[in-house]
């Protein structure tokens, strides 16, 4: 099969666009978004697996990086909220964008009321796709630490595929901690459109 993305051209990351699912609707930030953001940085879990709070990072500096999130041509930072409610529960990004070999990282955070509801899942199928299909990614990256089990769920739902470990790469908690190295690929995207369990399951029956 074709890539998706074959006569795409590699696209910056400019336009912020609206992506919306079943349960979540991924936004564009704005500065007023600091003040959720703030209280899901100080979540027990969102402390464990990504790094703990800086005293400097306080608010007015939260407000002023949620606010240029919007002037970004390199990465492309979205809010995951609520589709109900409106309610900010985390944060998608793609990140670290070399144009030449059409990739990029990308990395999630969601607070503990996004937890348990299939929303990570979906937003991270959203911004996903919306990288290889609209802005003609052919790679897209992530590092998940290795005890991290419902975060690489999630990675593995929409078809990232583990290629390393990085070992003893962080020291958390009192003990080194492993790195899983994982990424997903434009033609693996375009077989199964981020729901590679479905592909497996269709192909077996007769």
């Amino acid at each position: 099969m074709e890539p998706v993305a074959a006569h795409l051209p590699s696209a910056d990351f400019s336009a912020k666009p609206v992506l919306t699912g079943a349960k979540a609707l991924l936004r564009p930030f704005t500065e007023e978004d600091a003040v959720p953001i703030a209280e899901i940085l100080q979540d027990p879990e969102v402390i464990r697996f990504t790094f703990e709070p800086s005293n400097e990072l306080t608010l007015e500096r939260l407000r002023s990086w949620y606010a240029s999130r919007l002037v970004q041509s390199d990465r492309l930072d979205l809010a995951v909220t609520d589709l109900a409610t409106g309610e900010v529960l985390g944060e998608v990004v793609l990140h670290a964008w070399d144009p030449s070999a059409r990739s990029c990282t990308f990395r999630t955070l969601l607070g503990p009321r996004g937890r348990g509801r299939g929303i990570g899942t979906e937003a991270t199928r959203l911004i996903v796709g919306y990288g290889f299909e609209r802005l003609g990614l052919h790679r897209i990256s992530l590092e998940v630490y290795a005890h991290n089990d419902r975060a690489r769920r999630v990675y593995e739902k929409v078809g990232f595929v583990v290629e390393g470990l990085r070992r003893q790469a962080q020291w958390r908690e009192g003990r080194w901690v492993d790195e899983t190295l994982m990424s997903l690929l434009e033609d693996e995207w375009a077989v199964h459109r981020g729901r590679p369990e479905a592909g497996r399951v269709t192909s077996t029956v007769r």
